[in-house]
Parts: structure tokens; C-alpha cells; sequence
């Protein structure tokens, strides 16, 4: 008997692993190849813009020596950084605003809830188009507003000045990306018994009581994971700002994703592209580790 169950057991994990499979290829397909196909060509040297010839470059280490020590890069990284930060920081305290005005129940809150949404939806490029014109230094309403307000005395051209260039990306990225963190913590805020609510009010807690022991305690988990996907996305975010100011001026707004895009396809540096890539998954997968810990006391 014990002979015959241990030979049901392997038929059962035979069955389950061959079940596996049609998963593991398409994992192994989508990513685990380019994967090896990026960071085998970030040790092709030289210039070529034939990807069948790249695999006869010659072979080294000189890619990670010239990009590492390149200063340019490391200014790229911090403005990856900055950015990221940048965008996710306000992001997220507009789609928690959103998201509890959303939460409560007023007149026309459907249709509210769907235009709230909307910017989630529109691609990049036109998200820059928009902004470009809302920002354009000479007829922009953005500079008009500022003037009627009494911020500005002159007209500021956002894209073109270097230490205006940045916030001129991260204000339609945030715009963008504030629409994710509003459907997720509206998912979450509406998962919390409202009996919590009516027990605290009995006791009488106050709003930042309520907000402080039942909202974000209820919230926390879904919160942590869509700040690490929304930094990830805009830590590798490339349409919108390409399409706005192309990593400039002065390179003022040249993250790691324009940098790598300039070295392949304005250079012709592959393999530079490829460290570049190489430097943006390790650094994407440090993120990831620090993060891992609070994720696991969420969900595991």
C-alpha cells in the first residue's frame, strides 16, 4: 500500500510539472532570453548597428569600464532618481486624495470615478504633446496662470531651461500615473468593513484617528505594492520624456532609459545600450530586494 501511494505521488508531481511547462517556456521566451541577449551583448565592443554582426564584436569588459566611469552616467542615474521620486511621491498622495473623495457617496460618483481614469489610459506621446502646449513659454496657460497669480513676472520656457526641464517631465508623468493609485486604493478602501468606521465614531475618534488606525492599516498592503510597480514603471519611463525634450537641454532630463536609447540609436554603441540596460535591471532588482521585506509582511 505505502509502495502504491508513493507511485501516485510521483504520477501527481509528473502531472503538475507537465502542466508547469507551457508556463515555464513563455516565461523563458519573454524573459529569460532577452535577458541573456542584453547582457551577452553589453560585452560586444565597438560600434555596429547590425544586430546578426554584434555576436562577431570583439569580446571584453571595455563597455562596463567606459560606461561605470563615464560621469555622464551616474548624472543620468541621479536624474532617474529624481524623477522617479518626483513623480511618485505626488502621484501617490493625489490618488490617495482621489480615493477617498471617491470613497464617499455624493451625486454623479460613477461617472466621476470614470473621468478620474481617463489619463491612466492616454499614451505617453500624447500626453506630451498636451503638456507641451500647456507649458510653451510663449502662449502657454500654465505661464499665464503664474502671471495672473503673481508667481512669475516673465514668461518661463519650462523646456527649454535647464533647471525647469525636469519638473516640465514630471508634471505630466504624475498626471499620468496618479490615476493607477486611485483605482487600487479605491479597490482597498472599499474592501474595509464599515462597521470600523461606525464603532469609531461611537467612540468618538476623530477624522485622523480613523484615517491613522482603520484607513491606512486597511489600505497599507495594496499601497506598498502599487508604489513599487509605479516606481519601477517610471524609473524605466521613456515616451514621455523623448517625446517632450529627448534627454535635454543639457541633458537635464536624461534618465538611464534615454541614455541607453541615445548610446544605440544615436551613437550606434550596442553594447553600451545594453550596460546601460544591464545597470538599470540591477538596480531595479536592489529596489526590489529592499522592498521584498515589507511585501512579505503584507502578503505572505
Amino acid at each position: 500500500m505505502p509502495r502504491r501511494a508513493s507511485t501516485l505521488a510521483r504520477r501527481e508531481r509528473r502531472f503538475a510539472y507537465a502542466l508547469l511547462m507551457p508556463a515555464v517556456v513563455t516565461v523563458f521566451a519573454l524573459i529569460a532570453w532577452p535577458m541573456y541577449l542584453i547582457v551577452s551583448i553589453s560585452f560586444r565592443e565597438g560600434k555596429s548597428l547590425n544586430f546578426a554582426a554584434l555576436g562577431q564584436r570583439p569580446f571584453g569588459l571595455g563597455n562596463y569600464a567606459s560606461v561605470l566611469t563615464d560621469s555622464a552616467t551616474w548624472h543620468s542615474a541621479w536624474v532617474s532618481f529624481a524623477y522617479t521620486f518626483g513623480t511618485i511621491v505626488p502621484a501617490f498622495g493625489i490618488g490617495l486624495g482621489t480615493a477617498l473623495l471617491l470613497n464617499r457617496v455624493f451625486p454623479w460618483r460613477r461617472w466621476l470615478r470614470s473621468l478620474m481614469l481617463l489619463p491612466w489610459a492616454v499614451p505617453g506621446v500624447m500626453v506630451s504633446i498636451v503638456f507641451l502646449w500647456l507649458f510653451d513659454a510663449s502662449f502657454g496657460v500654465v505661464n499665464y496662470a503664474l502671471r495672473s497669480l503673481g508667481l512669475i513676472a516673465v514668461d518661463v520656457a519650462w523646456y527649454t531651461n535647464e533647471s525647469t526641464a525636469l519638473i516640465a517631465v514630471i508634471v505630466p508623468t504624475i498626471w499620468k500615473a496618479y490615476p493607477f493609485f486611485t483605482l487600487t486604493l479605491l479597490a482597498a478602501l472599499q474592501s474595509i468593513p464599515a462597521d470600523l468606521y461606525e464603532a469609531a465614531g461611537v467612540d468618538g475618534a476623530s477624522a485622523r484617528q480613523r484615517f491613522a488606525n482603520i484607513t491606512w492599516p486597511g489600505i497599507r498592503g495594496p499601497a506598498v505594492l502599487a508604489l513599487i510597480l509605479n516606481g519601477l514603471w517610471a524609473f524605466r519611463e521613456f515616451d514621455i520624456i523623448f517625446a517632450a525634450t529627448g534627454g535635454g537641454p543639457a541633458k537635464a532630463t536624461e534618465t538611464l532609459g534615454i541614455r541607453a536609447y541615445n548610446e544605440a540609436f544615436g551613437y550606434f554603441y550596442m553594447g553600451r545600450a545594453a550596460v546601460i540596460g544591464v545597470l538599470m535591471l540591477a538596480i531595479a532588482f536592489v529596489f526590489v530586494l529592499v522592498a521584498r521585506r515589507e511585501l512579505r509582511k503584507e502578503f505572505f
